[in-house]
């Protein structure tokens, strides 16, 4: 019984200097990427790679619509798509390293084959989705009303960047929806008839250290997180290998339609959802 499937490599650096010249960033790379990240930490380097700013197609959850828009503004051939940014970066992403991507319904469908034809670097700026491990993306299908997650083998990334650096400048309401997003995979993932005892090991430890961190948090203000932020990171990218292995549940499915109806963060969706599903758990096992 296969127990745990980890696909990309993941390399850690203080410093976004330190990770562009060992990838040694360049012609060829299709950096995808936000323009309030990509000036601070790579606009002074020189950098001789293609960039394109996900902020300039739409804010928010990524959509079908954004991707199709992105797609037609991507020219030219590229041998590499490295992500760097949030979730909505870094799902988007995982379609731009496929063969074929538009249609994206097409694609989304089953109508279109899901081919890798370029090396994916992913590089998570937030300390949530845990997507840099994955191979899923989910997309606001916005012609449908729904959102939908794509999941096949050939969007792992090769490489999975952790650089705590590129964390200090998120406000603390994002830092603090896409934890509990995190906290809530670890907690999800740690509960699911799919885990076992090495999924869940990287579950616990995800939520013992998204917890400690809270309570230093709780107790020293807002800005106890700066230090603790490769914590934070760690246990993200923990919680997106256990639920990557052992899958998500009903906080998250009641999640989806509340974020794609009424345009809720990810992070804040869950959180809605979270306490009611867990006492229903509660009810369902005094019952049994």
């Amino acid at each position: 019984m296969k127990t745990l499937m980890l696909k990309p490599d993941i390399y850690n650096y203080d410093t976004a200097k330190e990770f562009a010249e060992d990838f040694m960033l360049g012609e060829g790379d299709l950096v995808v990427t936000n323009e309030y990240i990509y000036n601070p930490y790579f606009g002074g380097l020189n950098l001789k790679c293609d960039v394109i700013f996900q902020e300039k197609y739409g804010m928010g959850e990524p959509s079908d619509d954004m991707v199709e828009a992105m797609c037609r503004d991507i020219k030219g051939e590229h041998k590499r798509v490295i992500a760097i940014g949030g979730g909505t970066v870094l799902d988007i992403s995982k379609l731009f390293a496929l063969r074929q991507v538009s249609p994206v319904l097409d694609l989304y469908d089953g109508e279109i084959p899901a081919v890798k034809n370029k090396e994916l670097v992913l590089v998570p700026t937030t300390c949530g989705t845990g997507s840099e491990v994955t191979n899923i993306a989910i997309l606001a299908l916005n012609s449908r009303g729904t959102k939908k997650g794509l999941a096949v083998d050939d969007m792992y990334a090769d490489e999975a960047v952790l650089i705590p650096e590129l964390l200090k400048g998120l406000p603390f309401g994002v830092f603090a929806t896409s934890s509990i997003d995190a906290l809530i995979h670890a907690i999800e993932s740690s509960l699911s008839p799919k885990g076992n005892e090495t999924t869940r090991m990287f579950g616990y430890r995800a939520i013992e250290m998204i917890l400690t961190g809270y309570m230093k948090i709780a107790k020293e203000g807002k800005e106890a997180r700066i230090p603790l932020l490769n914590d934070f990171l760690m246990a993200s990218n923990y919680a997106g290998i256990a639920f990557g292995n052992a899958g998500c549940a009903a906080v998250h499915a009641l999640s989806y339609p509340l974020g794609a109806t009424f345009h809720v963060p990810h992070g804040e969706a869950n959180y809605a959802m979270f306490t009611g599903v867990m006492n229903n758990y509660m009810e369902i096992q005094i019952n049994e």
